[in-house]
């Protein structure tokens, strides 16, 4: 990407909130398909602050336990709740970013003014924001037209206009080339340093490792440990994280 990323406080105005959503507890969560048991007895805690790469082999769950921690759906059993609160009643406070960005056939910078009118924020921040993530020269141009990078960017940008407390992040950097790789990661560390909650889903280790201050691994649909980031890459517990992160075939 030939536009640098500019960081702008501009873009993030202070305002009074809610009580926080965090910490997280998930309890014995269970998900089902049929007589497909997909999340099998996930516990999990999560306080505030940071960074928490979820890794794992395809299959393990990864994408579906985001979308239940964020209340998108629900479990077959267990508890998912954010400061005491059911999933579903903080959604307002969280967004999520998929690996394929769902924009609006409308102008780049329509996509922002939707979710700002929407949140009932002002507009004025939208310029900001855009400036934030190197898409201030292509505002009037329709968002159809973006490169896979500059969407991505896009789709940051109006999770970021919710002032979100907790940002999830489902394989943002899939298929992009190294430059928009590195955009987004300057992109969503600096929401991290901000005090954004981030839950970053990814099959790239180096990503992991450059983004993680704890890592999640899932297992057949069990978290097979969660630890610092510091403690798992140099010596992970599980074996089928070892084997994970040595490139063999996880089962």
């Amino acid at each position: 990407m030939s536009d640098a990323v500019v960081i702008s406080s501009a873009a993030f105005p202070s305002a009074a909130k809610a009580p926080p959503v965090l910490p997280l507890k998930v309890r014995d969560l269970v998900l089902r398909f049929g007589n497909s048991t997909v999340l099998d007895g996930v516990s999990l805690d999560l306080g505030p602050g940071g960074c928490t790469m979820v890794l794992g082999p395809n299959g393990a769950g990864k994408s579906l336990l985001l979308k239940l921690l964020h209340g998108l759906i629900a479990p077959s059993s267990g508890q998912v709740t954010w400061g005491g609160q059911p999933a579903a009643q903080v959604t307002a406070r969280q967004a999520l970013v998929f690996q394929k960005p769902i924009l609006l056939r409308r102008s780049v910078a329509a996509n922002i003014d939707f979710v700002l009118k929407a949140r009932g924020k002002n507009r004025a921040q939208r310029d900001a924001l855009l400036e934030h993530v190197g898409l201030a020269h292509k505002s009037d141009q329709p968002a159809r037209l973006l490169s896979g990078g500059e969407a991505q960017r896009l789709a940051l940008a109006r999770a970021l206009a919710t002032d979100p407390e907790v940002l999830f992040l489902d394989e943002p950097t899939a298929s992009l080339d190294p430059a928009s790789v590195q955009a987004i990661e300057a992109i969503v560390r600096d929401a991290r340093d901000r005090g954004v909650r981030i839950i970053f889903v990814s099959h790239d280790i180096g990503q992991a490792r450059r983004m993680a201050d704890d890592v999640v691994f899932l297992h057949r649909g069990r978290v097979a440990e969660h630890s610092t980031a510091s403690d798992f890459f140099p010596e992970p517990r599980s074996s089928a994280a070892r084997d994970y992160l040595n490139g063999r075939i996880v089962v």
